[in-house]
């Protein structure tokens, strides 16, 4: 296995791990609640304080509460209610016993500090507000002893009392909750419920607060309320009333640790060493879950909003195209002599297919079509040699690459209008007249035609039809109002020859021979305009091993592209490449693709964590969105729509083999290792009708 796919498997690795770390541990919270009155509860007349009876029961352990009440707080630390309601208890300098939720501890640790530090007791209220009675004995374990690890990594120390959630009163407690509890207690735990359960959770007033919590008129006992889960406003609102009313009727204020007739604090444990080194560790390595998945989601947000903003501009810049294209003078009194470069290294599959449908072209003024023979190992330039076609010649040469073939037949081509073909593409008859027209205007240096996906009968090469016309040939249309072509593709280009003299002909430098070069000619002040109209028919690759070697060689050429044309970004007099195109592409074809993958990451995350609708919203949002700019590219390029069933699917699955494909070429760019050209398996499926052979 290569290192950069090691690289990514361990990067995406660590961002499941976190996430599901995080969406355990803080995204699977339980909602408030407690039980009411049962017929016939086994521990009716036990008191809230509850230990082993050694026999895998429950017996209440403590004294006569007489006159004093234990003030409890369920379901916190709560950033917004458990400050407020620890400022009331200290103006009052009363005590309390926060049952803390260990997930919420860890998102607010400084909270669960200072009840320590202010002399308030901690209890364990399970990890993530679990129903123990509805655990298996091992998870009902790993609830508390998570808990427990939070509390020592936080304060240093752990708790040995437990509120099962959901509990009330001991009337309230069913069989299947004694055997769950029992096991707990067997393990050294205190089980604590309560008296008098306000039912907080529920809102029910604040006047319903209060009467629950001094129902018990001059007796003593636990009472129950809620410094989080919700909105606790009633809570701090009802809580100096309480304390008020309990005062005036002589009640002294105790923990559960003094009710139980032990010393304040005594059930909070002291650790140290190792044990508190590993909650620590368990601590942080939660805030860094947490941390990843808060920036996952500012990035989700950011993405979202830059894709939506994007094909706005995409939409509204090429809509203002087709109104300028309308209005363009598009006769055939401009006809120059135009001369047709084919660079081809072992395209017996197609060449003749190819140099047929040049030569057949309807054109008016003369013209020439040169095939660069790269030195190839089939018999590519006997097959068109055996044509016969007088318009068409043969230029043989060692095998150098695309780059100097392109050079050596701009070199003895005669004409100063020179069109580059790939040798696996098919002119329509009238593409090449539609081309050269626009050179009719002086400063136009360079035209890119519309490449049309040839071989679209399999499914990965509708995708890839798809592509073509809502992707490259819609941003073509933008590209061109903003005056900042950024590529004429190899399949149908044309340049002139002065802007190719100006910037020294086609640079072997990268594998995007065609984003460098128009790059180039760009910052040479010549504008680059698009022929939607002139349109050559190629063949895309239709496994997914030529589909990944072809874009790798696309996103590894643009990489470089980018990197060598870098200086234009701070050279005012290439502001339009510089400011427009460079920007886009390094957003949208470098950086987008590379955070992308996390989007579907946090979209599977969300639907099994949080709530699945508003994910599945904007999925079906962005779809629709991304349907509906496909069919107004696919009537501005005159194609049927039937193709777009394809198009969620593809939205699934051919999307993210594109944000790969970039990954593993930056990849490669950042280790330092030189992509190699590769040569696609060619197979002649090219479904267009051609014109009979002419001679100019």
């Amino acid at each position: 296995m290569r290192a950069r796919h090691v690289v990514v498997g361990f990067c995406t690795a660590m961002a499941v791990l976190l996430l599901l770390v995080d969406g355990f541990t803080t995204k699977t919270l339980g909602a408030a609640g407690t039980d009411g009155p049962i017929v016939h509860a086994p521990l009716a007349d036990a008191g809230p304080i509850l230990v082993s009876n050694g026999h895998g029961g429950l017996v209440s352990r403590a004294p006569p509460p007489g006159k004093r009440i234990a003030l409890t707080f369920d379901d916190g630390p709560s950033p917004q209610w458990t400050p407020k309601i620890l400022a009331i208890l200290e103006r009052a300098h009363v005590p309390a016993t926060f049952f803390e939720i260990g997930a919420n501890a860890v998102r607010a640790p400084a909270i669960t500090q200072r009840i320590v530090r202010d002399g308030f007791e901690l209890g364990n209220h399970t990890f993530t507000h679990a129903d123990l009675a509805l655990l298996p004995t091992w998870e009902r374990e790993l609830q508390l002893s998570m808990a427990e690890r939070a509390f020592a990594g936080i304060v240093g120390r752990e708790t040995r009392i437990v509120r099962p959630p959901y509990s009330s009163t001991t009337n309230a407690i069913k069989p299947k909750q004694i055997r769950a509890w029992g096991q707990i207690a067997a393990k050294g735990y205190t089980i604590v419920v309560s008296n008098y359960d306000t039912r907080d959770w529920k809102r029910p007033g604040v006047g319903s607060i209060v009467a629950a919590a001094t129902a018990g008129g001059e007796k003593g006992g636990i009472v129950m309320m809620h410094d989080g889960g919700g909105n606790r406003a009633q809570t701090v609102a009802a809580l100096p009333r309480i304390i008020s009313i309990l005062s005036r009727r002589g009640f002294q204020f105790v923990t559960v640790a003094q009710l139980a007739g032990e010393p304040r604090g005594a059930f909070m444990v002291p650790v140290g060493g190792w044990t508190r080194k590993r909650g620590e560790l368990f601590v942080a390595g939660l805030a860094v879950s947490r941390s990843v998945t808060t920036l996952l989601r500012a990035v989700v947000f950011a993405v979202a909003s830059l894709v939506a903003l994007r094909m706005l501009l995409v939409l509204l810049l090429a809509w203002v195209q087709i109104r300028k294209g309308r209005k363009r003078e598009r006769g055939s009194s401009f006809v120059p002599p135009v001369s047709i470069v084919v660079p081809a290294f072992n395209e017996a599959v197609g060449i003749e297919r190819c140099v047929r449908s040049l030569a057949g072209s309807r054109y008016p003024g003369p013209f020439e079509v040169i095939v660069v023979d790269d030195g190839s190992t089939d018999a590519t330039a006997e097959l068109v040699e055996a044509l016969g076609l007088p318009a068409v010649r043969v230029l043989r040469q060692a095998n150098a690459g695309k780059p100097i073939a392109l050079n050596a037949g701009f070199t003895v081509a005669r004409h100063d209008i020179l069109v580059t073909v790939d040798g696996d593409t098919v002119f329509e008859p009238d593409s090449l007249l539609r081309l050269v027209q626009l050179f009719a205007e002086q400063d136009v240096g360079a035209v890119s035609g519309n490449t049309k996906v040839g071989n679209r009968s399999g499914l990965l090469g509708r995708w890839q039809h798809i592509e073509y016309v809502m992707g490259f040939n819609l941003d073509r249309r933008m590209y061109e109002t903003l005056n900042c072509m950024p590529t004429v593709p190899g399949a149908i280009g044309a340049f002139r020859r002065t802007a190719l003299v100006d910037v020294g002909g086609v640079s072997g430098a990268t594998l995007a021979e065609d984003t460098d070069l128009t790059l180039a000619v760009g910052r040479e002040g010549w504008r680059v305009v698009y022929a939607e109209d002139a349109r050559a028919w190629t063949e895309v690759p239709c496994t997914l091993r030529g589909l990944w070697r072809q874009r790798s060689r696309w996103a590894y050429g643009t990489l470089q592209s980018l990197w060598k044309h870098r200086d234009a970004l701070w050279r005012g007099d290439e502001g339009r490449i510089g400011r427009r195109a460079l920007p886009y592409m390094l957003l949208f074809q470098v950086l987008l693709p590379l955070v992308a993958p996390l989007i579907d990451l946090f979209a599977i995350y969300s639907i099994v964590f949080l709530d699945p609708m508003p994910i599945l919203a904007y999925w079906l949002s962005f779809t629709a969105c991304q349907l509906a700019l496909a069919l107004v590219a696919f009537r501005w390029d005159g194609e049927s729509r039937r193709a777009l069933w394809w198009m969620p699917l593809q939205q699934v699955v051919y999307r993210q083999l594109m944000y790969l494909v970039v990954i593993d070429a930056v990849l490669v760019a950042l280790m330092g290792t030189r992509l190699r050209w590769h040569r696609l398996a060619r197979t002649g499926e090219v479904e267009v009708e051609l014109a009979e052979p002419t001679t100019p």
